[in-house]
């Protein structure tokens, strides 16, 4: 079994027929024929019926053709790595990321990163958005990730990309009557004493002004009787009973003991937390340049 046989099987079974593989691959219809014979002999059976017209699949043709792709991607993606190792790309990207944000799918993107290019060494920073921002624009990061309270994202020097929408969910303590729902709208919330978790350090910020907002669609002011960053002090006020809190649901989606804590969607369609990379656009760092192309498949 070779690599040409296993693209002259796909190519049979795209088109389901020996004469248009042969053409596309180049070669005679009885080359083609031999070959996934060699092919069918290595794997101990028959691959493709000839009985129907026009010919298909057996079962078994079926399962290894699912294999026979991902080989195929394997090997070009093992051949990429070993020719980008070779040319020595490198480096460092200096990543930051909103604080929570560490919850969601972030982890993936950067481990599929690094099999592809580990190379570049991948340094993460966990700070708020007005610091974020602040790093970004002094060149202590590359990219970050980042709900903008700053509005950065205005900013014609740098480029923004949309990568997560959040679900804003309401951490409620157990015994909670409200914790019988299925899920909440901000007026329910009127009358509750607020942890409030801000983007920002920042006493007044672009994101704060965005959420207060939603408040006063709604006819009221938060009472807000205390405000943080951390994710961690928040939840653990709310188990402790002291009040209810509103926060972007990767902060809660992979908590799986939560031991006295209720989450539940917050309704309506502004009720969202947009989550962008954002970088400088005349960075000319490869290894960012390479990184953007992730994001983008």
């Amino acid at each position: 079994m070779n690599i040409n046989q296993l693209k002259y099987f796909i190519s049979v079974a795209r088109s389901r027929s020996f004469s248009i593989a042969a053409e596309e691959n180049y070669i005679t219809q009885t080359a083609m024929t031999q070959q996934i014979k060699a092919l069918e002999g290595a794997v101990g059976c028959k691959l493709i019926n000839r009985s129907t017209r026009p010919i298909s699949l057996t079962p078994a043709g079926q399962s290894f053709l699912n294999d026979a792709k991902l080989i195929l991607i394997r090997l070009s993606d093992a051949t990429e790595r070993a020719n980008e190792a070779s040319s020595g790309i490198g480096g460092n990207l200096r990543i930051g990321y909103l604080k929570g944000y560490e919850r969601s799918d972030l982890s993936n993107y950067l481990r599929n990163f690094h099999r592809k290019l580990p190379n570049i060494l991948l340094t993460c920073y966990r700070d708020t958005t007005d610091k974020l921002a602040s790093g970004l624009q002094n060149d202590e990061y590359d990219i970050i990730f980042t709900w903008d309270s700053t509005n950065l994202k205005m900013n014609p020097d740098y480029n923004c990309k949309l990568i997560d929408t959040a679900r804003l969910m309401v951490a409620l303590y157990a015994s909670h009557p409200l914790g019988q729902r299925k899920a909440l709208s901000r007026i329910d919330l009127k009358d509750e004493a607020l942890i409030y978790m801000s983007p920002s350090e920042l006493s007044e910020n672009y994101g704060d002004s965005i959420f207060m907002d939603l408040y006063h669609e709604a006819g009221y002011h938060p009472n807000i009787i205390c405000r943080s960053t951390d994710v961690e002090s928040i939840l653990i006020m709310v188990a402790s009973e002291e009040g209810v809190s509103i926060l972007p649901d990767y902060c809660v989606s992979k908590i799986t003991d939560a031991d006295g804590l209720i989450f539940l969607p917050l309704l309506g369609d502004k009720e969202v937390e947009e989550i962008h990379a954002i970088w400088k656009k005349n960075n000319d760092n490869i290894a960012l340049s390479r990184f953007l192309d992730s994001l983008d498949q």
